[in-house]
């Protein structure tokens, strides 16, 4: 924030990445975190928040482990007992087990930037999560600034 000469506070506006990302199965967990990393290298910012948002109503974002690809078949799996194709559902399009599973993940996370990085654990990646691909997908992605 500064201030201007006409005497108005100012305030530059970070920028918004879209990643474009390509699904190929009904469901999948995506590894994106090295796509979100690339965004904050490009923002130049060394401190701060990262938002990774999902403009979809069948598809979602979380964190998880990364290191065991076991974890992501299991939260797939489980999600599928939760949720499962073939209920009475009232949306009749046959993807209502896609937009509970949405929900359910959540459709944004923030990531803390610390010294340029994203701040995650350890074993910690950001998944994009498909729940009705194949599709083409869009994940949105602001970095801001500490003040």
């Amino acid at each position: 924030m500064w201030w201007n000469p006409v005497g108005i506070w100012e305030q530059e506006v970070p920028p918004i990445k879209t990643l474009n990302i390509r699904t190929f199965a009904r469901e999948e967990l995506r590894d994106i975190t090295h796509l979100v990393q690339g965004v904050v290298d490009d923002s130049g910012i060394a401190d701060g928040l990262c938002m990774v948002y999902v403009p979809h109503t069948t598809a979602g974002v979380t964190i998880n482990e990364n290191a065991d690809p076991d974890v992501v078949r299991d939260i797939i799996e489980t999600l599928d007992k939760l949720v499962p194709r073939g209920l009475s559902y009232h949306h009749t399009e046959g993807n209502a087990p896609a937009h509970v599973k949405a929900v359910l993940t959540g459709n944004s996370i923030s990531v803390p930037v610390q010294n340029g990085r994203l701040g995650l654990g350890t074993w910690q990646g950001i998944f994009f999560c498909e729940f009705d691909g194949p599709r083409n997908r869009k994940v949105v992605v602001q970095v801001l600034r500490n003040t």
